[in-house]
């Protein structure tokens, strides 16, 4: 694993890619194909005449095709649970992973899943969109407590050193676009504090497991009472209460934030129960995820993503650091 996962394709090249994916399939797949996002993995949308679906070219260095076929099957786990998710679709020799090759050394996996309906909210919706939020996510949390997984089962961990470590998935947090130098030993002391508090926390199973991990309002789809999930791509192991800090990311430094994470809160309780110890370790998990997203923000500069972020994210990050390291939670104006 390394922190050069970005997609070098062109749009060109990874047509190429959808176009070799969709001849495994069988005939009522097939239709046109239109490129959706390509932000971390390349997204197709392939629209039949009677049918939508997405196809899902991965990007190199993430996951092999061991993590993705077990991605694939706790979204199996979860479809039989009756939780709106996407569902992989067999090409014709009975595969639901690809492997595709443009050239001897271009190769990459892809999954063709069913089309998930709904319309997805964005941070300008009502406040209590988070409640939402906050429900599905405890439904999953459920599901993984009781989900047993076999011994082939493997899928990325988030931990501290993988999120903040120099080595880290998303590569080393030093390398954010603006952030000065000087500011490094106020993030680096909130990094240390970050990494005594979790180590005293620990892993048991009721507080870290099988979590989606990226769980935003971006990865939600509303279709009356129906609520889907998408995006699984980054699920793994690790603490449940990072999927609150996931629920806010980039946007922690704005002044409404404060009420999401209390919409979450009153949602995820409706269904699961967060612990005395889970609750006050809450300023900590959203912290984390905060240079989390610093050392994504430097991995992955040059994408629309990070580029429109502006020139004052990372001073934002620094101020909430200082929050963070005065008792108090690093939310907000």
């Amino acid at each position: 694993m390394t922190a050069l996962q970005n997609e070098s394709l062109d749009h060109k090249q990874l047509m190429c890619l959808a176009e070799q994916a969709m001849a495994l399939y069988p005939k009522q797949y097939r239709g046109t194909i239109q490129l959706l996002c390509q932000s971390e993995n390349a997204t197709f949308l392939i629209r039949t005449e009677k049918d939508r679906y997405a196809l899902r070219i991965h990007r190199p260095n993430y996951h092999s095709q061991q993590d993705i076929e077990s991605e694939l099957r706790w979204l199996d786990a979860l479809t039989e649970q009756g939780i709106a998710v996407p569902q992989a679709i067999h090409d014709e020799h009975g595969h639901r992973v690809v492997r595709l090759q443009l050239e001897p050394n271009i190769q990459r996996y892809a999954v063709l899943f069913n089309w998930v309906e709904g319309d997805m909210p964005t941070i300008n919706v009502n406040p209590t969109a988070f409640q939402k939020l906050g429900r599905i996510t405890a439904k999953l949390h459920q599901h993984s407590k009781s989900w047993e997984m076999d011994n082939s089962f493997q899928r990325i961990v988030w931990d501290h050193e993988t999120m903040l470590g120099k080595n880290g998935h998303w590569g080393d947090w030093r390398n954010a676009p603006h952030l000065s130098t000087k500011d490094h030993i106020i993030i680096e002391e909130a990094i240390a504090r970050i990494g005594h508090e979790l180590t005293d926390f620990g892993k048991s199973k009721q507080r870290y497991g099988l979590i989606h991990a990226d769980l935003r309002l971006t990865n939600l789809l509303l279709q009356n009472e129906q609520i889907g999930v998408i995006d699984f791509d980054d699920c793994g192991m690790s603490w449940f209460m990072h999927d609150l800090a996931a629920a806010i990311s980039f946007n922690e430094h704005l002044s409404n934030v404060q009420q999401w994470v209390d919409q979450w809160i009153k949602g995820y309780e409706t269904i699961g129960h967060i612990s005395d110890a889970e609750y006050e370790l809450i300023p900590t998990f959203i912290m984390q995820r905060r240079l989390q997203m610093m050392a994504w923000n430097g991995s992955h500069a040059q994408t629309e993503m990070a580029l429109s972020l502006g020139d004052q994210w990372s001073n934002e990050t620094v101020r909430l650091c200082k929050k963070y390291l005065n008792n108090k939670i690093p939310v907000g104006a």
